[in-house]
């Protein structure tokens, strides 16, 4: 019998970290977590179940990871310091001890990255080698990330970027789309980003996961330092927002513009809104990542359908009253929906068959 492959997650508890966990434990693979408070809430999901072994550590403490990483396989840097808050002094860090811990045990390192890296010069699409050349210290930041693994494979530490758009899920932490539907009531409205002409990428976390689990299910055919590009849903505004109004059955549920001024006006003395404004400049204009390379090697891409993924977030924010929530259990049972999949950048539809009574 061959022996389980064994992970360790950092960031377990948040929305990347979470899903790639559910992921790698639904294929059969043991899923070791590090965190600094076992007593915290944890996210109600089947990934985060009795079957994780949780390990006390912290990730900036090089000793605590490099104990927990004792006889893993795989490590998913997927930690991040909550609302932005010391960025500059905890992220790196933070990776070099993952680094080491990986040298040390021979594992290979996942970081589910960001379009942080790119300014408004690489846009519209993005692809695996555009040009990183960040004007923001969020990018600068992610830039060094990614180098440094690269420094690493240059003595055998391998790692694995799947760069994704803005995330969003029923577990996700703080990410744009919380931010367009408040999170613990019923939405009584939407708060827009940007120009909703423009299209955005976005990235539903359980696909995510999905995606890294199959990436790692072919580790002999992954280069030493990899990259892919998850393409995610390449919608408008209009899509996203009609789609939200769909999920909470209302069709006139108003959407207003984000208000960018507040945030010039609060980034001196609030951190997230002075991280949130030097991100701007993504909503300003198309946003895409070109997954053709990953496309080709999986063969397709994760994709669940639009409305399934809005739906789910919501549900999972506690966003939809109970009277909405209820109705949408009835449908789900009768509704056998089969998940699309995203082929060289283009999105094959979502079928939905209703089921035989």
């Amino acid at each position: 019998m061959n022996k389980p492959r064994i992970a360790l997650i950092l960031g377990a508890t948040g929305g990347a970290g979470g899903e790639i966990a559910a992921a790698l434990r639904r294929r059969g693979w043991q899923v070791r977590a590090l965190v600094r408070d076992p007593a915290r809430p944890r996210p109600s999901t089947d990934m985060l179940s009795a079957d994780i072994e949780w390990r006390t550590g912290d990730a900036m403490n090089a000793a605590d990871v490099a104990q927990a990483a004792r006889g893993v396989d795989v490590i998913v840097h997927a930690v991040n310091p909550p609302g932005y808050r010391d960025w500059h002094k905890l992220v790196l860090p933070m990776l070099d001890n993952t680094i080491a811990a990986a040298r040390a045990v021979g594992a290979r390192i996942v970081l589910p990255g960001t379009v942080y890296n790119f300014a408004p010069d690489a846009l519209p699409l993005l692809h695996e080698d555009s040009p990183q050349q960040p004007r923001t210290r969020k990018g600068a930041i992610r830039v060094e990330l990614e180098r440094r693994l690269q420094q690493a494979s240059a003595d055998g530490v391998r790692s694995l970027i799947l760069r994704c758009g803005d995330f969003f899920g029923p577990h996700a932490g703080n990410n744009w789309f919380a931010a367009m539907v408040k999170p613990g009531r019923p939405a009584r409205s939407i708060v827009y980003p940007g120009e909703r002409a423009l299209r955005h990428a976005w990235a539903y976390l359980p696909d995510v996961g999905e995606t890294v689990a199959r990436l790692l299910e072919r580790e002999d055919e992954l280069a030493v330092f990899e990259r892919f590009h998850f393409g995610g849903h390449w919608v408008d505004g209009n899509a996203m927002t009609d789609t939200i109004r769909r999920a909470v059955d209302n069709p006139k549920l108003p959407v207003r513009a984000f208000p960018w001024w507040l945030a010039t006006l609060a980034s001196p003395f609030v951190t997230l809104f002075r991280e949130l404004r030097e991100m701007r400049y993504l909503w300003q204009q198309p946003l895409q990542l070109d997954n053709r390379k990953l496309a080709a090697f999986l063969g397709s891409e994760p994709h669940t359908g639009l409305d399934r993924a809005v739906e789910a977030t919501l549900r999972g924010r506690r966003c939809i009253d109970r009277e909405t929530s209820a109705l949408g259990a009835i449908l789900q049972e009768r509704t056998n929906a089969r998940c699309s999949w995203r082929r060289d950048g283009k999105s094959i539809a979502t079928e939905v068959a209703p089921t035989k009574d």
